[in-house]
């Protein structure tokens, strides 16, 4: 830890981008509250007590949420790789990781 300065600015850097983009994800990706709402609405599914135009309004106080701390997890998984020295980058081995996944599937 010889300059703190550029470990606290990496992190950051990476952990806010990683959360910007899960966050953007679920708005192009289809999985937004407002598709939620209009996926369960095909189901004839409801939230409990909740009307429809309200169930967007719930649905934004988590998805959003579960979707910033999921993309700071794996920003955390890459920096953890990073600082640890693995081989290539941690971004890398994430990469390369989903990659094998998607052929596995």
């Amino acid at each position: 830890m010889r300059d703190p300065l550029h470990m606290i600015m990496y992190t950051s850097f990476i952990l806010l981008t990683c959360a910007f983009f899960s966050k953007l994800w679920i708005e192009i990706s289809g999985e937004s509250p407002k598709d939620q709402v209009k996926r369960l609405r095909d189901q004839d599914m409801v939230i409990a007590g909740y009307r429809d135009s309200s169930m967007i309004s719930v649905l934004n106080k988590y998805i959003p949420t579960a979707a910033a701390v999921g993309g700071m997890c794996v920003g955390l998984l890459t920096i953890f790789a990073d600082f640890m020295g693995a081989i290539g980058s941690g971004s890398g081995i994430l990469l390369a990781v989903n990659i094998i996944y998607g052929f596995f599937e």
